[in-house]
């Protein structure tokens, strides 16, 4: 059974940080597009799609486009902050998510700046310069990875592996499940 929960947890965890680092910094283009006088028309969070935050006016784009990946960083983060100091069980999980986004969120950034794909693309045309998208790249990718460093024993990993706990292995497929659910249900494609 230890091994169950401990494939139950990682096959379940990694999407949903996928699919909850998308939300997230999708939330940040629509806060910012929001607060700035923008106007969202559609916020596409499909499982097999990604994101992306559909804008009919945008006065601000650079604001808004950097507010994606910003967010992205800043409110997990945040989350790992609120877990630590109240000391809540399972900050490994919020600090894996912290580290997951950064990742991500900074090879975006970081790599897309290159081709200037997506985001990067419009913080480029709006007069970001490139060395700000490869530093917000160099600064959150190695962050990231530092968070993660030492998780892999609470995930069953490496030669300190302790036994995975069933409890966050059944909420992480409880909550992936409730996720897909609800972004097959409710999400244009």
């Amino acid at each position: 059974m230890a091994r169950f929960h401990q494939i139950l947890l990682i096959a379940t965890f990694l999407p949903l940080c996928w699919l909850g680092m998308m939300a997230v910094h999708e939330l940040g283009h629509v806060v910012a597009a929001m607060s700035s006088g923008g106007s969202v028309s559609k916020v596409v969070l499909h499982p097999l799609s990604i994101s992306r935050t559909d804008l009919s006016a945008n006065p601000h784009p650079l604001w808004v486009a950097w507010s994606g990946p910003g967010m992205g960083v800043l409110l997990p983060l945040a989350a790992l902050g609120i877990f630590r100091l109240a000391g809540l069980r399972g900050r490994y999980l919020v600090r894996f998510f912290a580290g997951f986004c950064l990742v991500a969120n900074g090879a975006y950034v970081g790599a897309g700046s290159l081709e200037g794909v997506g985001d990067c693309g419009e913080m480029l045309r709006h007069g970001s310069p490139i060395w700000c998208l490869w530093l917000f790249g160099l600064v959150t990718l190695p962050l990231g990875l530092f968070l993660w460093h030492g998780l892999g024993p609470n995930f069953g990993l490496g030669s300190r592996a302790r036994p995975v706990d069933r409890g966050a292995a059944y909420l992480s497929c409880g909550l992936l499940l409730l996720t897909l659910i609800l972004e097959f249900a409710l999400s244009p494609r």
